[in-house]
């Protein structure tokens, strides 16, 4: 059983409140909600913490590899895990962000990242899952990064389009049912046009939890569209 546990979180980058500034307020509770999904994926006591986000390739990070915040206004690094001259400013922005916010948590457990190129389609998103699962030799708690549309409101960033609630409904509905099935149903070409930052890691998901086997619970935190943008929290644990 070395899949014990899930969560999956947004990414936006002013859920850093230096970022933020002035309206850090306004995700006081999205940043409160992640912080309470990443101490319930502690929770499941993992032995290692695997960070999953979306990124322009496929790719593996090393431990000691890094993001900026530098691009969006604040001149920060944000390492992964360890220290070391191996690493390098690599990450991107998903998992700069779920760095973070594993960081936040205090957590001294080892830590490793992988990114899934944004047009990966469902079924090597499903195999990705599936071979992080088979090469796993401790307890993994899977950290997901990934934001829903981008289309919600004329002041969106992708502006208004009428398919994204509807969209962002059916993700909410698979993650609160730990629905591996809905997941990786979800169109890759209507994710692109929606801007959804999140299809292919969550299909990462489903393809890790399908084949870890068992059965799956639930748990949707949060649902909201701030700023035009769907974000989701959520934890999957076994039943």
């Amino acid at each position: 059983m070395p899949l014990v546990a899930a969560a999956v979180c947004p990414h936006p980058p002013l859920l850093v409140p230096e970022l933020a500034g002035a309206a850090a307020g306004e995700l006081d509770d999205l940043r409160a909600t992640a912080d309470a999904a990443v101490a319930r994926l502690l929770a499941a006591d993992p032995e290692v913490i695997v960070l999953f986000g979306g990124g322009p390739a496929t790719a593996r990070f090393n431990t000691a590899d890094s993001g900026s915040l530098r691009a969006y206004g604040l001149d920060r690094q944000v390492r992964l895990w360890k220290v070391n001259c191996a690493g390098a400013e690599r990450l991107p922005l998903s998992l700069t962000i779920g760095a973070w916010l594993v960081n936040r948590s205090g957590t001294e457990l080892p830590r490793f990242a992988r990114s899934v190129a944004a047009d990966a389609p469902p079924a090597e998103c499903a195999e990705l899952g599936a071979a992080l699962v088979a090469e796993a030799e401790h307890r993994v708690a899977l950290l997901v990064l990934g934001d829903g549309s981008a289309c919600r409101g004329v002041t969106a960033p992708g502006y208004d389009d009428p398919r994204a609630p509807a969209y962002d409904e059916g993700v909410a509905a698979a993650l609160a049912g730990a629905d591996a099935e809905a997941l990786l149903d979800l169109d890759p070409g209507l994710s692109a046009e929606l801007r959804v930052a999140g299809r292919a890691p969550w299909q990462v998901l489903a393809g890790a939890a399908r084949a870890a086997g068992g059965e799956w619970r639930g748990d949707l935190s949060y649902q909201q569209a701030p700023y035009g943008v769907a974000y989701f929290v959520a934890n999957w644990a076994r039943a």
